[in-house]
């Protein structure tokens, strides 16, 4: 496995998949050809289906600037090797064709061709969480210990800019008020939700206001801000939400945060390698549910949980959004993605607790749940991953001309 630092990248909303990663596509391409005067760009599959509501094509054409970009949609067209297609075009003054690039955008941000994959060295040996559990029980250390082992000696630096990151993005969500950009006109409750949640008592409160948090940062992200994919743009509230809560609720330190950072990118990592954290690809049990999982384990961790325990709690949070569909209404990240944070981050919350209350041990393990998750994803018709053509996108759409 790589760097848990592609798990936690940070970049401008709305979609890790259709916006940072073909933007990072763009730039490669575009210092690749330094000689090209214009660009052709092609997209495949649910990139093609949603682009325009995730803002793919602003994206590119803001990343070969100042150069003109002509664009061709092919949503019906489905390439073997992932879903999210993108064929760039590199053209001489002339018109003549300079050269070509068949590229994917498979989650998270990140790029991936068919002959190699355009990621950082691979740091781990081990990709499965029951070879990771045994190692760690053996050498009698924790995950983040675990992390900590293989990753470069930058790695706190940067998950300490990753974590200063997901608390301005809390912040700013919740001091915005107004309508998110769209055909939709969706308005903000961020805000709302955190006024109101003053009023309840204590425990309730605290279920209220970790929502608002989760809905601040969904917002952000549909707005384009910048936030902090975890693992993606689309699941990028639920575990700043419980991280953010537990800091300034329950007071623990940015060590401790950092070190749950640390153990959430590894599980994330493993659902990565193991199966798919891009909507498009297995639905938004990849999103929301490996975010819920990574979550559910990083609290976990904080709350003194043992290995045993943050591998149940993870296990649980991705088991209970198996099957979970990507059906955004008018392709934005908007409808239903936004409120999926706050009940994600809530779950994730419930997965801790009843993992505490256990010793640990459980029948389907963190893997066979993972497994279970690549599977069901192959089994789910395209209309339910992030082509907008099924489920709440088709039947939720408001009008005939909305989107």
């Amino acid at each position: 496995m790589e760097s848990i630092k592609s798990i936690f990248k940070i970049g401008n909303g709305p979609s890790s998949s259709h916006t940072m990663g073909p933007k990072l596509a763009a730039e490669q391409f575009k210092k690749d050809t330094p000689s090209a005067h214009a660009y052709k760009v092609t997209l495949y599959g649910s990139l093609a289906a949603t682009g325009k509501g995730h803002f793919t094509d602003k994206a590119i054409a803001d990343s070969f600037l100042p150069f003109p970009v002509e664009f061709t949609w092919l949503p019906e067209i489905v390439l073997p090797f992932h879903t999210n297609g993108i064929k760039f075009e590199a053209l001489a003054l002339d018109g003549r064709l300079i050269t070509d690039w068949l590229v994917y955008s498979i989650g998270g941000g990140k790029i991936a061709d068919e002959h190699s994959h355009l990621t950082e060295k691979h740091l781990y040996e081990q990709h499965t969480m029951s070879g990771i559990l045994l190692t760690v029980e053996k050498q009698g250390k924790t995950y983040w210990e675990y992390v900590q082992d293989h990753e470069e000696s930058d790695l706190w630096d940067y998950l300490n800019e990753v974590w200063k990151t997901m608390q301005q993005s809390v912040r700013d969500g919740l001091d915005n008020d107004g309508v998110l950009p769209g055909e939709l006109n969706l308005r903000r409750k961020a805000a709302s939700y955190w006024v109101k949640a003053k009023s309840y008592k204590t425990s309730l409160q605290n279920r209220c206001l970790i929502m608002a948090y989760a809905l601040a940062v969904a917002e952000q992200n549909a707005s384009g801000a910048k936030v902090v994919t975890a693992p993606t743009c689309g699941s990028a509230g639920v575990l700043p939400a419980i991280l953010y809560h537990l800091k300034n609720y329950h007071e623990f330190s940015d060590k401790n945060i950092l070190q749950a950072l640390a153990t959430a990118g590894l599980f994330g990592n493993v659902i990565k390698v193991n199966a798919s954290i891009s909507g498009a690809e297995v639905g938004c049990q990849g999103e929301i549910g490996s975010a819920c999982a990574m979550t559910a384990a990083a609290s976990n961790q904080i709350f003194g949980g043992s290995p045993q325990q943050i591998e149940y709690a993870a296990e649980m949070g991705l088991e209970h959004h198996l099957g979970l569909t990507c059906d955004p209404v008018c392709g934005l990240v908007q409808i239903p993605c936004i409120e999926r944070n706050s009940f994600g981050a809530l779950r994730a919350l419930d997965a801790n607790m009843a993992s505490m209350l256990s010793d640990g041990k459980h029948i389907i393990s963190f893997d066979k749940v993972v497994e279970t998750m690549r599977l069901t994803g192959k089994d789910i018709p395209s209309l339910y991953k992030e082509t907008s053509e099924g489920g709440l996108a088709k039947i939720g759409k408001p009008g005939a001309d909305m989107c």
